[in-house]
Protein backbone atom coordinates (compact mmCIF):
# COMPACT_ATOMS: atom_id res chain seq x y z
CA UNK A 1 0.00 0.00 0.00
CA UNK A 2 1.15 2.79 -1.17
CA UNK A 3 1.46 6.28 0.84
CA UNK A 4 0.03 9.52 -0.02
CA UNK A 5 3.69 10.87 0.15
CA UNK A 6 4.90 8.16 -2.36
CA UNK A 7 2.48 8.88 -4.43
CA UNK A 8 3.44 12.33 -5.00
CA UNK A 9 7.21 11.58 -5.61
CA UNK A 10 8.59 11.59 -2.24
CA UNK A 11 7.33 14.51 -1.24
CA UNK A 12 4.29 15.09 1.79
CA UNK A 13 1.41 17.39 0.79
CA UNK A 14 0.73 19.98 3.79
CA UNK A 15 -2.27 21.48 3.89
CA UNK A 16 -2.53 24.72 5.80
CA UNK A 17 -4.40 24.14 9.37
CA UNK A 18 -7.99 25.05 9.52
CA UNK A 19 -9.14 28.05 10.90
CA UNK A 20 -12.65 29.13 12.13
CA UNK A 21 -12.53 32.61 11.41
CA UNK A 22 -15.00 34.38 13.54
CA UNK A 23 -16.55 38.31 14.23
CA UNK A 24 -15.44 39.86 16.96
CA UNK A 25 -19.02 40.93 17.40
CA UNK A 26 -19.89 37.07 18.59
CA UNK A 27 -17.21 37.17 21.27
CA UNK A 28 -18.75 40.13 22.52
CA UNK A 29 -22.10 38.82 22.40
CA UNK A 30 -21.50 35.36 23.94
CA UNK A 31 -19.16 37.51 26.41
CA UNK A 32 -22.46 39.57 27.16
CA UNK A 33 -24.68 35.80 27.14
CA UNK A 34 -22.19 35.37 30.87
CA UNK A 35 -23.46 38.35 32.18
CA UNK A 36 -27.35 36.94 32.26
CA UNK A 37 -26.47 33.92 34.38
CA UNK A 38 -27.35 34.99 37.21
CA UNK A 39 -30.94 36.44 36.50
CA UNK A 40 -31.34 33.49 34.12
CA UNK A 41 -30.43 31.34 37.12
CA UNK A 42 -33.50 33.25 39.19
CA UNK A 43 -35.95 32.61 36.62
CA UNK A 44 -35.42 28.92 35.98
CA UNK A 45 -35.91 28.46 40.07
CA UNK A 46 -39.06 30.28 39.42
CA UNK A 47 -39.86 27.93 36.85
CA UNK A 48 -38.86 24.45 38.27
CA UNK A 49 -38.42 24.88 41.62
CA UNK A 50 -35.89 22.09 42.20
CA UNK A 51 -32.59 23.76 42.32
CA UNK A 52 -31.13 20.94 40.22
CA UNK A 53 -34.01 21.05 37.78
CA UNK A 54 -33.16 24.93 37.62
CA UNK A 55 -29.58 24.64 37.02
CA UNK A 56 -29.73 21.67 34.40
CA UNK A 57 -32.29 24.71 32.50
CA UNK A 58 -29.83 26.91 32.57
CA UNK A 59 -27.20 25.13 31.46
CA UNK A 60 -29.33 23.82 28.84
CA UNK A 61 -30.61 27.65 27.73
CA UNK A 62 -26.82 28.75 27.72
CA UNK A 63 -26.06 26.09 25.79
CA UNK A 64 -28.31 26.73 22.87
CA UNK A 65 -27.65 30.28 23.11
CA UNK A 66 -24.06 29.86 22.20
CA UNK A 67 -24.39 27.19 19.88
CA UNK A 68 -26.92 29.85 17.94
CA UNK A 69 -25.49 33.25 18.57
CA UNK A 70 -24.96 33.70 14.89
CA UNK A 71 -28.53 33.97 15.21
CA UNK A 72 -29.10 36.86 17.48
CA UNK A 73 -29.55 40.39 15.98
CA UNK A 74 -27.34 42.99 17.12
CA UNK A 75 -29.15 45.72 18.42
CA UNK A 76 -32.37 43.61 19.78
CA UNK A 77 -32.49 42.73 23.41
CA UNK A 78 -29.98 40.00 24.40
CA UNK A 79 -32.11 39.87 27.93
CA UNK A 80 -34.93 39.04 26.42
CA UNK A 81 -34.01 36.73 23.61
CA UNK A 82 -32.04 34.26 26.51
CA UNK A 83 -35.24 34.52 28.49
CA UNK A 84 -36.89 33.23 25.67
CA UNK A 85 -34.67 30.55 25.05
CA UNK A 86 -35.15 29.63 28.68
CA UNK A 87 -39.20 29.41 28.26
CA UNK A 88 -39.28 27.57 25.44
CA UNK A 89 -36.73 25.00 26.40
CA UNK A 90 -38.96 24.89 29.86
CA UNK A 91 -41.98 23.74 28.02
CA UNK A 92 -40.39 21.58 25.67
CA UNK A 93 -39.16 19.87 28.63
CA UNK A 94 -42.69 19.79 30.18
CA UNK A 95 -44.23 18.38 27.31
CA UNK A 96 -41.11 15.89 27.13
CA UNK A 97 -41.88 15.05 30.99
CA UNK A 98 -45.57 14.57 30.48
CA UNK A 99 -45.04 12.43 27.28
CA UNK A 100 -42.85 10.38 28.93
CA UNK A 101 -44.33 9.63 32.40
CA UNK A 102 -42.20 6.79 34.63
CA UNK A 103 -44.19 4.47 36.53
CA UNK A 104 -45.53 2.29 34.17
CA UNK A 105 -47.18 -0.95 34.74
CA UNK A 106 -43.77 -3.31 35.20
CA UNK A 107 -41.81 -0.28 37.11
CA UNK A 108 -40.81 -1.92 40.57
CA UNK A 109 -42.17 1.09 42.27
CA UNK A 110 -45.36 -0.21 41.69
CA UNK A 111 -44.37 -3.43 44.16
CA UNK A 112 -44.94 -2.61 48.04
CA UNK A 113 -42.09 -2.49 49.87
CA UNK A 114 -41.86 -4.76 52.96
CA UNK A 115 -41.71 -2.91 56.55
CA UNK A 116 -38.41 -2.69 57.91
CA UNK A 117 -37.73 -4.66 61.20
CA UNK A 118 -36.53 -1.55 62.86
CA UNK A 119 -36.79 -3.29 66.56
CA UNK A 120 -34.28 -6.02 65.72
CA UNK A 121 -31.69 -3.51 64.73
CA UNK A 122 -31.82 -1.19 66.95
CA UNK A 123 -31.14 -4.59 69.66
CA UNK A 124 -28.48 -5.59 67.50
CA UNK A 125 -27.05 -1.90 67.98
CA UNK A 126 -27.53 -2.20 71.69
CA UNK A 127 -25.86 -5.84 71.54
CA UNK A 128 -23.07 -3.91 69.88
CA UNK A 129 -22.71 -1.39 72.04
CA UNK A 130 -22.17 -3.28 74.84
CA UNK A 131 -20.08 -5.83 73.42
CA UNK A 132 -17.63 -2.64 72.70
CA UNK A 133 -18.15 -1.14 76.45
CA UNK A 134 -16.79 -5.00 77.86
CA UNK A 135 -13.95 -4.99 75.88
CA UNK A 136 -10.07 -4.62 77.48
CA UNK A 137 -9.79 -0.64 77.84
CA UNK A 138 -6.66 -0.64 75.75
CA UNK A 139 -8.78 -2.61 73.12
CA UNK A 140 -11.71 -0.60 73.16
CA UNK A 141 -9.88 2.78 72.89
CA UNK A 142 -8.27 1.52 69.51
CA UNK A 143 -11.08 -0.16 68.51
CA UNK A 144 -13.11 3.43 68.42
CA UNK A 145 -10.48 5.77 67.42
CA UNK A 146 -9.30 3.57 64.08
CA UNK A 147 -12.65 1.66 63.55
CA UNK A 148 -15.18 4.23 64.42
CA UNK A 149 -13.34 7.31 64.36
CA UNK A 150 -11.14 7.12 60.97
CA UNK A 151 -8.01 7.92 63.05
CA UNK A 152 -5.39 6.22 60.57
CA UNK A 153 -3.16 3.29 61.72
CA UNK A 154 0.18 5.53 61.98
CA UNK A 155 -1.56 8.84 64.24
CA UNK A 156 -3.35 5.89 66.69
CA UNK A 157 0.02 4.65 66.84
CA UNK A 158 1.92 7.89 68.05
CA UNK A 159 -1.75 9.04 69.98
CA UNK A 160 -1.54 5.60 71.67
CA UNK A 161 2.45 5.95 72.42
CA UNK A 162 2.88 2.15 70.80
CA UNK A 163 3.79 0.90 67.73
CA UNK A 164 1.59 0.46 64.42
CA UNK A 165 1.88 -2.88 64.97
CA UNK A 166 0.56 -2.99 68.27
CA UNK A 167 -2.38 -1.23 67.19
CA UNK A 168 -3.22 -3.26 64.47
CA UNK A 169 -3.08 -6.48 66.87
CA UNK A 170 -5.59 -4.60 69.60
CA UNK A 171 -8.20 -4.05 66.31
CA UNK A 172 -7.54 -7.56 65.23
CA UNK A 173 -8.07 -8.91 68.67
CA UNK A 174 -10.95 -6.56 69.06
CA UNK A 175 -12.57 -7.26 66.05
CA UNK A 176 -12.19 -11.13 67.43
CA UNK A 177 -13.86 -10.79 70.58
CA UNK A 178 -16.99 -8.33 68.89
CA UNK A 179 -17.42 -11.31 66.39
CA UNK A 180 -17.59 -14.12 69.29
CA UNK A 181 -19.68 -11.59 71.80
CA UNK A 182 -22.15 -10.43 68.94
CA UNK A 183 -22.81 -13.62 67.19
Amino acid sequence: MKLASEAMGGKAAVRPPVSVQRDSSETVQSDAVIEFIPPLRLFARSLCKNPVEADDLVQETLLRAIENIHLYKPGTNLRAWLFTIMRNRFYSNCIKQAREKPGSKDCVASIPVGIVDTQYWHLRMSEMVRAINDLPVHFRETFVAVVILGVSYLDAAEMFDCDIGTIKSRIYRARATLASATE
